[in-house]
């Protein structure tokens, strides 16, 4: 597989099959992926793993744990235009490839609920920052993902960058042992894609290179 395969390969999978991933391959992943570019090379990413064996443990520790408030803002408020049309679309073909209809709460609550499930992955790592970094890291945090997300389907796993469990982050570093300096960023679900499953069949969009690139003028 070259880089621009695993490019148009790699996409947020939403179902897993059970089948365990090995701690070393994961291991291998993220050494190799650690190569992706940093200012200064700080390399400020801190990954704690939650591999096969220790993913029982970790959901048994969420159990019934009510969500927290988020250590950051995902999105920001009152979001304008194209942003909005663009998050609000891959929402609707998502839902629609689920056959949940807009107007039925509960079945779209559930559904996000399987966030904290890692869509059944049997592996995952969250991805931690120190709370004194600013935004230029956070950028690095976001080549370092990509960068293991590109060397995952190289490998043959399928991945799930989810941010929604910035609204669990005193739980999860609890069960890891982060330091109270690190913040959670995100989750990384790892994994077989469930082929059978329907929201894997989803491609979200992207706009128009037009759009979005201006060609200056000499």
């Amino acid at each position: 597989m070259d880089v621009t395969e695993a490019v148009m390969a790699r996409k947020s999978t939403r179902a897993f099959l059970d089948t365990p991933v090995d701690d070393l391959v994961i291991a291998e992943l993220l050494t190799k992926a650690a190569r992706a570019p940093s200012g200064g090379n700080l390399q400020p990413w801190r990954v704690y793993v939650i591999g096969s064996a220790a993913m029982p443990t970790f959901k048994e520790f969420l159990g019934d744990r009510r969500i927290e408030s988020p250590g950051y803002q995902v999105y920001p408020a009152n979001l304008w235009e194209p942003y909005r049309t663009n998050r609000f679309a891959v929402g609707e073909q998502m839902y629609a490839k689920l056959g949940i209809p807009r107007d039925d709460r509960a079945a779209r609550l559930a559904r996000l609920a399987e966030n904290y499930d890692f869509f059944g992955a049997p592996a995952a790592f969250f991805c931690f920052i120190d709370k004194r970094m600013g935004p230029p890291q956070w950028s690095d945090l976001g080549m370092f993902l990509q960068t293991f997300m590109l060397l995952a389907q190289e490998a043959g796993l399928d991945t799930c960058p989810q941010e929604a469990w910035a609204s669990w982050s005193r739980t999860v570093a609890q069960f890891v042992g982060a330091p109270e300096e690190e913040m959670l960023f995100c989750g990384m679900a790892i994994g077989h894609a469930d082929g059978d499953a329907p929201v894997n069949a989803l491609v979200s969009e992207r706009m128009p290179l037009a759009e979005w690139t201006t060609f200056v003028e000499p």
